[in-house]
């Protein structure tokens, strides 16, 4: 019998308070399912599929209920309260899943989403992490390069980009020089499939495309140049690591946007930088 999965067993005997499960009639490891879940039908030697987790006694039991989540999947479930040591989630039992603190990868609220895989800690209880999903998300989505899509956030890296679960379960990423610092792990977002990679697994932008994005983006270096006083200190020649510092963005979003603002004449490129047309002040 196995904690956090879906399993047949067999009914060994019957009680009043419900039915005694094992894997055969000769095993001696035993497990209840509550008669108010049991078939009233039901008779020894009968199979039944249930799944075992353990209850507020921390002993093993059985239900007949679907959980919202088992081992080895992800799942997005609701933050029911947060203590001491950790928060509560609904997965659709009677006793709550418990997300340890040292399983968080950052603080949740009450009333959040958040996406979780189902673990055994080494006390043999099963408890939810926002950590190490990525492996467990599926890569055999039905979308293709140019399609609308909709996902969860669950992790940042700094070196590859923000990492994302479309529908809550196929792997996605959104490049690095995206702007997602207004995000949190759990944000849904709207996004564009711009790449399907060979193993399936989809790259992300919540960019426009690129005709469409240069008007804003044209707007947000003027902005930043402004913010240096009408003098930027670098130019479209710039590393793409000191382009996306101060903006941001791409290094080729920031030359298109550049050139969108030269071309309207709002600035001049100097060797070093670029510099606001005076009496420009808006784009």
């Amino acid at each position: 019998m196995k904690l956090g999965e879906r399993q047949k067993l067999t009914v060994v005997k019957k009680v009043d308070f419900g039915i005694y499960l094992a894997e055969d009639a000769e095993d001696d490891k035993r497990v209840l399912l509550p008669a108010k879940q049991a078939p009233k039908e039901i008779e020894i030697g009968d199979e039944i599929e249930v799944f075992l987790y353990k209850d507020s006694k921390d002993r093993p039991i059985a239900t007949v209920r679907e959980p919202k989540l088992t081992l080895g999947e992800t799942a997005a479930l609701k933050v029911l309260q947060v203590g001491e040591i950790g928060a509560f989630l609904d997965w659709g039992l009677e006793k709550d899943l418990f997300l340890p603190y040292k399983e968080m990868i950052r603080k949740v609220e009450p009333g959040d989403e958040i996406l979780v895989k189902l673990y055994l800690d080494k006390s043999k209880r099963l408890c939810a992490s926002m950590k190490d999903l990525y492996d467990l998300l599926r890569k055999d989505s039905p979308y293709q390069k140019g399609d609308s899509v909709s996902g969860r956030i669950y992790e940042f890296s700094d070196n590859f980009g923000t990492f994302v679960a479309v529908d809550d379960r196929y792997s996605a990423m959104l490049p690095s020089f995206e702007d997602c610092s207004r995000y949190k792990a759990g944000d849904v977002i709207n996004a564009r499939v711009t790449n399907v990679k060979p193993d399936g697994k989809l790259d992300l932008s919540i960019r426009e495309k690129a005709y469409l994005q240069m008007d804003a983006d044209a707007e947000k270096v003027f902005e930043v140049i402004e913010k240096y006083g009408g003098s930027l200190p670098f130019n479209d020649k710039a590393s793409p690591e000191v382009i996306k510092k101060e903006t941001q963005m791409s290094k080729n979003a920031f030359k298109r946007a550049v050139g969108r603002l030269y071309k309207e004449r709002k600035i001049e490129i100097t060797e070093t930088g670029i510099r606001k047309i005076e009496g420009e002040s808006n784009v």
